[in-house]
């Protein structure tokens, strides 16, 4: 089949090549099938033997059973760490006081961060004074000025997420 094209063939030669390279630079990200914002239950049952890519998070210091648990992967890149709606799932589930089990399944293998955060009166709004917070690798939160409490670096709470389910204990902090 012969294709006839508009254009003069060396400039049809550079479409193709624009074309080709765009899709290159396309596939990994079309490769790793993120959506963004995905919000879910807590389901253990997606952290059982034979699942995964997950993470069992054991969430300790939950000062209260009041409000919401909020439990958010982040790919491991600064573009998307801790900006809004650019988490690839939200587990939602209720509170218990002392600890509590939530399983994070991912969209894939490979890097991201877990941030977890106890919104102790229910707004769904970050109340800085009473809400607690807490990430995979359990960093310390430091406080800008003493007053404005400032997120550690993704490099910090990066973790690597293989084809099963990996385990992970996040405590929780109060400002």
């Amino acid at each position: 089949m012969t294709v006839i094209s508009p254009f003069p063939p060396r400039l049809a030669r550079r479409a193709v090549a624009v074309l080709a390279l765009a899709a290159a630079l396309a596939a990994p990200v079309a490769a790793q099938g993120y959506v963004y914002g995905r919000a879910v239950n807590n389901d253990l049952s997606q952290c059982a033997a034979g699942k995964g890519p997950a993470v069992r998070v054991t969430v300790t210091g939950l000062k209260s059973s009041a409000g919401n648990l909020f439990v958010r992967a982040y790919p491991a890149n600064k573009a998307d760490w801790l900006v809004s709606k650019r988490y690839v799932i939200r587990v939602d589930a209720k509170p218990q006081a002392g600890s509590m089990t939530v399983c994070v399944p991912l969209p894939a293998e490979g890097a991201f961060a877990i941030a977890v955060q106890h919104d102790v009166n229910g707004n769904r709004k970050t109340d800085v004074s009473t809400d607690g917070a807490g990430m995979s690798n359990n960093p310390g939160i430091k406080k800008i000025l003493g007053l404005i409490p400032q997120a550690p670096p993704l490099e910090k709470v990066r973790f690597t997420a293989g084809p099963g389910v990996m385990r992970m204990t996040v405590s929780m902090q109060y400002l």
